[in-house]
């Protein structure tokens, strides 16, 4: 009896023990599949936040006046004489109307600034269109630089605006102004100030120390002299911050300091200098002020633009424009149906994925009018028809390992084989697809010929059984019920090419672009590039806006895979049969 008890408590044991194992497998299953959720959520959501300014854009309305001497130089409104008009210059002059005090070459250089020229070729093709626009003044919308509009979404400046904390006093000489005040109204910021300058010189003379120290121990004679070269700009430039922090010294704006403007009677002043007592300061009008300045003027308002002038590609002049131009209501933030409708462009504020779009779905067409076909076919043949042999073993193999092989290798041969020895255009959809159909191709067959397995040898048997041939049995019979599973595996075949990059890197779809290709026969054949590509041009370029655009582009290629897949999914549940 007490053998018999024993055995019972080792088999529950044993049982408890296995039940456990089950248990931590299954947690740390779960465990995986949450984690995987979390990358996956912080990935897409990482993507939406950058993607997010990209869907917006900041556009400017003005009435443009279309005369006749800028619009149409020779008087008869035919199509030659208005695409020699200058319709930049008439966008010029309204933007002009709007700032008439505006004078010099640098202000208007930065005023033309808030927008690119190459708006005005719009503008052409509208009075192109319809010649009796020509003498008419025309509300024309068109979005501002990338800049400004990165700027009015709080995403390139970080400001703050505070109401004047004592009345002031405006002395205004020309473009030149100078404020005083019975209390010190700057001293918040002189603080800030002073504490930042103290914190670049504490820098500067670390930096100097660690130059002095690495010089000492270097062995390198060329070496320390560069270190020392080094130490001795850095000890200058700590020494030139420390004696900006002189007791009663007033203190000059650089470029590396924040930025302080006054909005005085609906006019705007630059200050440059600021008065050791914090109770004046001296400055330009960026605005002219309105009304008596030399009265007290109690309500006011100071505007600090802590992010420096060097550290920013928007100047206060562009900052003051923008913001003026907001508060009109002729500055108005809304959907960016540019990014959706036009093709690429050197000016972040007009570059759209059309053309990528456009190029992507011609590629997709000769992949899958190449691949799909040849695919099936080889895996129809190999499955059913080729007797099995040292060779077809052979072709079996090698059909794997071509699914292995880097999608650079395929754009490689295109390369060689279709540009350098066919002589077919480079960048062309009509190659892409080509080198597209060579990488898809294993996937093709490999998925066919298991979609093939699937179908019972019943199947094959009954309808040789009642008298079909081999091929009535393989096209009428073991063909419709793999077709699910071939049309799944194609389509993910598919999405993956869609998604690749470096292969059409190798046959110049690299290009910059700025016309999509047209969609018909001679598309095919165009200079073209497609979303991937897209996205690792804008990836690569300079300007901050594109940052949002790369993100906004990969969401658009993330949601045409999901589309793939989905229509994968849909189609093996609807037409798959169990067995």
């Amino acid at each position: 009896m007490s053998n018999l008890t024993s055995i019972r408590e080792a088999v529950a044991a044993r049982l408890a023990r296995r039940h456990r194992a089950e248990q931590r497998f299954q947690a740390y299953g779960l465990a995986a599949i949450a984690l995987a959720v979390v990358f996956l959520a912080v990935l897409v959501g990482s993507i939406m936040i950058q993607s997010a300014p990209a869907f917006t854009a900041h556009r400017l309305t003005l009435p443009v006046a279309l005369e006749a001497s800028l619009v149409d130089p020779r008087g008869d409104r035919s199509e030659s004489s208005l695409r020699r008009g200058s319709y930049n210059a008439a966008i010029q002059a309204s933007l002009r109307e709007q700032f008439p005090e505006v004078e010099g070459r640098a202000p208007l250089r930065e005023l033309f600034g808030l927008y690119s020229a190459v708006n005005a070729a719009r503008l052409l093709n509208d009075v192109v269109e319809n010649p009796s626009l020509v003498g008419q003044t025309v509300e024309f919308e068109f979005p501002i630089s990338d800049d400004a509009d990165l700027y009015l979404k709080g995403a390139s400046v970080r400001e703050r605006r505070s109401a004047g904390p004592a009345p002031i006093t405006a002395r205004m000489d020309d473009a030149a102004a100078e404020l005083t005040a019975q209390a010190p109204v700057f001293d918040d910021f002189v603080s800030r100030l002073r504490a930042d300058i103290t914190d670049r010189a504490e820098l500067a003379e670390a930096r100097a120390e660690d130059a002095r120290v690495l010089a000492e121990i270097t062995i390198d004679l060329d070496q320390r002299e560069v270190l020392l070269a080094d130490a001795e700009r850095a000890s200058a430039r700590a020494e030139r911050l420390r004696m900006r922090l002189r007791p009663g010294q007033d203190i000059e704006l650089t470029a590396q300091d924040p930025s302080l403007l006054a909005v005085i009677n609906g006019g705007v002043l630059r200050i440059d200098t600021l008065g050791a007592d914090a109770r004046s300061a001296r400055g330009r009008l960026i605005l002219p002020v309105a009304g008596d300045a030399d009265a007290p003027i109690s309500d006011w308002i100071i505007w600090e633009l802590e992010t420096p002038a060097a550290a920013r590609l928007i100047t206060d002049r562009q900052i003051v424009f923008a913001r003026t131009l907001e508060e009109r209501g002729l500055v108005r933030n809304g959907f960016n149906t540019m990014l959706f409708t036009n093709a690429d462009s050197r000016e972040p504020e007009l570059a759209g994925v059309m053309g990528a779009m456009v190029g992507s779905i011609l590629t997709m067409v000769i992949t899958m009018l190449m691949a799909v076909p040849i695919g099936v076919g080889a895996a129809i043949y190999l499955e059913e028809f080729a007797p099995k042999n040292r060779f077809t073993a052979f072709i079996e193999v090698n059909i794997n390992n071509l699914a292995a092989v880097p999608s650079i290798v395929f754009g490689l041969l295109g390369l060689a084989v279709f540009i350098n020895s066919f002589g077919l255009p480079r960048s062309a959809p009509l190659v892409g697809g080509m080198v597209l159909a060579l990488m898809t191709l294993p996937t093709v067959i490999i998925s066919s010929r298991a979609a093939l397995k699937a179908v019972p040898p019943s199947i094959r048997e009954a309808a040789l059984g009642v008298g079909a041939s081999k091929t009535q049995a393989v096209f009428h019979h073991v063909l419709p019920l793999a077709l699910p599973g071939m049309l799944t595996g194609s389509i993910i075949g598919l999405a993956q090419a869609l998604g690749e990059t470096a292969p059409l890197l190798m046959i110049g779809m690299v290009a910059f672009i700025a016309d999509a290709p047209s969609f018909g026969p001679a598309g095919f054949t165009e200079p073209a590039t497609v979303m991937p590509v897209q996205i690792f041009i804008w990836s690569s370029s300079a300007e901050r806006a594109f940052e949002a655009r790369t993100a906004a582009a990969i969401l658009i290629l993330l949601s045409l895979m999901i589309v793939f897949n989905a229509v994968a999914i849909y189609l093996r549940r609807r037409f798959e049969r169990r067995w």
